[in-house]
C-alpha cells in the first residue's frame, strides 16, 4: 500500500463523516397535528372505554365479551338494518282499495255504528252529526249507518233531516261515497256513508 492509497482511504473516511453528520443535522418533521394524542394515549383512552363499558354492562347485567365474539349472519345484519317487505300484504291492500272503488262493494259492506237521528231538530242533529263522524273517525271506522227517516210525518213542509244529513255529507271532508241501503234496511229513510281516511 502506497501512500497514494492511504490519504484515498482518509479521503473517503472524511466524505463518509460528513455524511453521516449531515443525515443526523436534518431536522425531523412530525406530520401529527399539534395536541394530537401519541398511540399509547389513545390506548389508553380505549382500555378507559372498554372498562367503563364493563362496569355499566355489569350494573345492567349485559354482557359484552359474549356481544362481541357472537358472529352476526352478514343477510341478518342487513335484514336488521332495512328489514323486510311484505308483498303479500301490499296486494291485499291494493286489492282492498280496488274493492272500495266498486260501489257494489260498497253497499254490501257492513256498517261499524249506526246514528239514529228520530225526533231532533235541524241544529241537534247536526250536532249529532258533528260527533259521531268524529267519534267513528277516531274508532278507526270505515262505514256508517245514519237514520234520519223519511219524513211522513212532517207537515206543511219536505223532509228536514234527510236533507240536514245530505247537507252534512257533501260540506264534510271526513265522509266519502254515500247511498241509501236495501228497503228492508231503511230505504230512503237511512243514508249509509263511507269515511274517507279510514279505507
Amino acid at each position: 500500500m502506497d501512500f497514494g492509497d492511504i490519504l484515498n482511504q482518509w479521503d473517503n473516511l472524511q466524505k463518509e463523516e460528513k455524511k453521516k453528520q449531515k443525515e443526523s443535522s436534518k431536522i425531523q418533521v412530525s406530520h401529527k397535528k399539534a395536541n394530537a394524542p401519541t398511540k399509547e394515549e389513545k390506548e389508553a383512552a380505549r382500555a378507559l372505554e372498554e372498562e367503563k363499558r364493563a362496569r355499566e354492562s355489569l350494573k345492567a347485567g349485559y354482557d359484552w365479551e359474549k356481544e362481541r365474539e357472537k358472529k352476526i349472519n352478514p343477510m341478518e345484519l342487513w335484514l336488521r338494518r332495512y328489514g323486510t317487505v311484505d308483498k303479500d300484504s301490499i296486494m291485499e291492500t291494493e286489492k282492498e282499495r280496488e274493492h272500495y272503488k266498486s260501489r257494489g262493494y260498497l253497499e254490501e259492506m257492513k256498517c261499524d255504528a249506526r246514528l239514529d237521528l228520530h225526533g231532533l231538530t235541524r241544529e241537534e242533529a247536526w250536532k249529532s252529526l258533528e260527533a259521531f263522524v268524529a267519534d267513528a273517525q277516531k274508532r278507526g271506522f270505515k262505514k256508517i249507518m245514519i237514520v234520519h227517516g223519511k219524513g211522513i210525518h212532517t207537515k206543511d213542509s219536505s223532509p228536514v233531516l234527510g236533507e240536514t244529513v245530505r247537507k252534512f255529507i257533501e260540506i264534510d271532508k271526513r265522509l266519502g261515497t254515500s247511498g241509501h241501503p236495501q228497503a228492508r234496511e231503511g230505504g230512503k229513510g237511512s243514508t249509509w256513508v263511507i269515511l274517507k281516511n279510514n279505507l
